[in-house]
């Protein structure tokens, strides 16, 4: 088994999906032990800690990579098997903003009300109770909550030689802040250049599904990603599997319309792997899937596709590799 860590320093963190070098190289079967930043970058730490005082536009939302994939080249897919992904401090935080967040307006969404205060909320992590502990600001109310700590963003470098903020979601993933994403997911990204140069970063201890008010509770993750490579093949969308789920990803403006580019990609999706037509795919979607929420509040909003796998028979999505991935997991903690 190669095991692989990386623990960036702050001058090492990337605030972009393309237009850097990658800071190493992995091997196919790899397992990756990395350290990933808050997406204040650590800078965050109490209520009186306002980003606008504390954080530097654009350096937000850090991601740590990217990695180069040996033998990976466009047109093929790199499958990242989450192992798992903990809290690695104590605290985390989470925010309001006078500009973003899904209920106030944007400079997208023009209004003449004042904008809403910024304000920071710091919980308490408790690994041993698995519990983020929520405090309201103005009253004595806490309440536990149940931590389920997901990776916000995960991408690749986009094609053409295009360079994307991190907290801009597109075809390449980048910062979709879907719940789905969490320790026993396999994500499939199309590569668009030489060794794919993957990224990952945005840890959240727990997230509702929308991202509403525009922020999670915001956590520096350890976390460990087994890397695999599936030459020849295409995935036009960021597509994630776990043991009893295929999900399609997509990314847009209006959310109607990235509603509509997460259906289309799961329709034909299980068309490919189940050999139905288009339509008879189309209607067994549409009775048995659902559609979870990603963001409501990025530059892009994204939705999610989900469809269980049982309603698709024996069929495999590339030979396994999710179970393949999930056993090499296995090893690597026993």
């Amino acid at each position: 088994m190669n095991v692989v860590s990386y623990h960036p320093s702050p001058e090492e963190l990337s605030y972009t999906f393309g237009g850097r070098a990658a800071v190493g190289k992995v091997r196919p079967g790899t397992i990756l032990e990395i350290y990933t930043e808050d997406c204040f970058g650590g800078r965050v730490r109490t209520v009186d800690d306002l980003p606008s005082q504390v954080c530097e536009f654009p350096y937000l939302n850090p991601v740590t990579g990217p990695f180069h994939v040996e033998g990976a080249e466009p047109g093929d897919t790199l499958a990242l098997h989450f192992v798992s992904i903990t809290p690695a401090r104590d605290w985390a935080v989470s925010t309001t903003f006078p500009h973003f967040g899904a209920l106030t307006a944007t400079h997208t969404t023009a209004m003449l009300h004042p904008p809403l205060e910024e304000r920071v909320w710091r919980y308490d992590i408790d690994l041993e109770r698995n519990v983020a502990v929520y405090h309201a600001r103005n009253s004595d109310f806490s309440v536990d909550l149940p931590l389920d700590p997901m990776h916000g963003t995960v991408g690749v470098a986009p094609g053409a030689n295009e360079v994307r903020m991190s907290i801009t979601p597109d075809a390449h993933g980048g910062n979709m802040d879907t719940p789905e994403l969490r320790a026993g997911v396999t994500v499939y990204l199309g590569v668009n250049v030489e060794g794919g140069l993957f990224s990952v970063g945005d840890g959240h201890g727990l997230q509702g599904h929308g991202e509403v008010c525009g922020t999670a509770v915001e956590s520096a993750m350890n976390t460990v990603v087994a890397v695999e490579l599936i030459k020849g093949v295409s995935t036009p969308w960021p597509r994630l599997e776990d043991d009893r789920h295929l999900m399609s990803t997509g990314s847009a403006r209006p959310l109607e319309d990235a509603y509509r580019i997460s259906q289309h990609d799961l329709v034909t999706w299980t068309s490919e792997l189940t050999g139905l037509d288009t339509l008879d795919a189309y209607q067994l979607v549409s009775q048995a899937g659902q559609a979870p929420v990603g963001n409501v509040c990025d530059t892009n909003y994204t939705m999610v596709a989900k469809l269980p796998k049982a309603y698709l028979g024996r069929t495999s999505v590339h030979e396994d590799v999710h179970a393949r991935l999930r056993a090499l997991g296995s090893a690597y903690t026993s």
